[in-house]
């Protein structure tokens, strides 16, 4: 993938093997859009389905050695049932791969979960639990 390219035009889908695996990326590379790896594992749903939405890419001009990113919109399931947004910046090389999304129904019910759903934080605060990932 060329990253003068546009932003990928389809959503993946991920499992939550997946999804940790694309955070322990984002955290090695030190990328700046990311979760806490711990986090991931103790609330999303073990076999739970997640979402990529490619946003824009993201570059680190301080950092030539990296290449750029694609900041992706992050709908996580959790083990409660609900559903989070979040932000997470993945490699080309690793977005590439993964399985998308072929049914349009089916992107169009995740743009909306996306539009509705709120951001770790906030689904946090909204628990009492303190700001963390």
């Amino acid at each position: 993938m060329n990253s003068d390219e546009p932003v990928p035009r389809e959503v993946k889908v991920l499992d939550t093997t997946s999804l940790v695996r694309l955070e322990e990326r984002a955290c090695e590379f030190s990328l700046n859009q990311r979760l806490d790896q711990a986090w991931v594992q103790a609330n999303a749903a073990p076999d739970g389905t997640h979402y990529l939405w490619p946003a824009l890419w993201n570059s680190l001009p301080h950092r030539p050695g990296i290449p750029r990113q694609i900041r992706c919109e992050l709908l996580i399931t959790l083990h409660t049932g609900d559903r989070v947004m979040s932000l997470l910046d993945v490699l080309p090389g690793d977005f590439t791969p993964l399985s998308r999304v072929t049914s349009r129904v089916e992107g169009m019910q995740v743009s909306r979960l996306l539009d509705s759903s709120p951001s770790v934080k906030e689904w946090l605060l909204s628990r009492g639990v303190p700001d963390q990932p």
